[in-house]
C-alpha cells in the first residue's frame, strides 16, 4: 500500500511578524480565527467537490490560499492554488488528486500549528 505522507512547513517568521504587529493577544486571536476558518473551509471545499459544485470549490480553495498565507502555511497555500488551477483547466483527474493532497496537507498543517501553540503556552 502506498503511504502518503506530506511534509508540512510552517513559516515561523510570518507568525513572529504577526506577534510583533498585533501583540501577543491580537496575534493569538488572528491565528485561532484563521485555524477555525481553515478547518471550516477545508470541509466546505471537500463537500463542494463531492456535490460537483466546481465554482464554489474554486472560491473556497482560493480563500484557503489567502488564509493560509496570512499565518505562514505556505505548503497549504500552494496545495490550494493547485486545486484552483485544476478547476480552471477542467482536469477532473488532476483535481481529484490535488484535492486529496490539499486535504492531507490541511489536516497535517492544522495539527502542526496547534502543537506549536501548545508549546508556546
Amino acid at each position: 500500500m502506498l503511504k502518503q505522507d506530506e511534509t508540512v512547513r510552517l513559516d515561523p517568521d510570518r507568525l513572529e511578524e504577526l506577534y510583533v504587529q498585533l501583540g501577543e493577544a491580537g496575534a493569538e486571536d488572528v491565528v485561532c480565527r484563521a485555524l477555525e476558518e481553515l478547518a471550516v473551509r477545508l470541509s466546505h471545499t471537500e463537500r463542494c467537490y463531492r456535490e460537483g459544485r466546481e465554482a464554489d470549490l474554486r472560491k473556497s480553495a482560493r480563500s484557503l490560499v489567502a488564509i493560509s498565507e496570512q499565518i505562514g502555511m505556505g505548503t497549504l497555500a500552494r496545495a490550494a492554488s493547485n486545486v484552483v488551477a485544476c478547476v480552471d483547466r477542467g482536469d477532473p483527474v488532476a483535481l481529484a488528486a490535488t484535492l486529496a493532497r490539499l486535504l492531507r496537507i490541511g489536516e497535517r498543517s492544522l495539527s502542526e500549528i496547534w502543537e506549536l501553540q501548545d508549546k508556546s503556552i
